[in-house]
């Protein structure tokens, strides 16, 4: 599971986002060029699916749509942080 997220850069833009309180699917694909809904929905589904986020359906009309870090999610952030921490580390070493 890890490896199929942090190899993705897809997914880490999506939990990028989803940090800065862009929640929405729309909003979501407007901040990143070259994300497409097809491949925006394939990630969302994938990291609901692992338990990452939860995805809440507002009942309205039409249909909002907001994604959020379930617990696990928010502990799985912490990785996440911890492999940036050591790419800044060999960043700073190699130049």
């Amino acid at each position: 599971m890890v490896e199929s997220i942090v190899g993705c850069k897809w997914s880490l833009s999506v939990i990028a986002l989803i940090r800065q309180g862009i929640n929405r699917p729309g909003a979501m694909q407007r901040q990143v060029d070259g994300l497409t809904t097809k491949v925006l929905n394939e990630r969302l589904v994938k990291l609901t699916r692992f338990g990452i986020l939860h995805k809440h359906i507002y009942p309205e009309s039409p249909p909002r749509v907001e994604y959020e870090f379930t617990d696990f999610g928010r502990r799985f952030l912490t990785i996440i942080d911890s492999i940036e921490q050591v790419q800044a580390e060999l960043n700073n070493s190699a130049g």
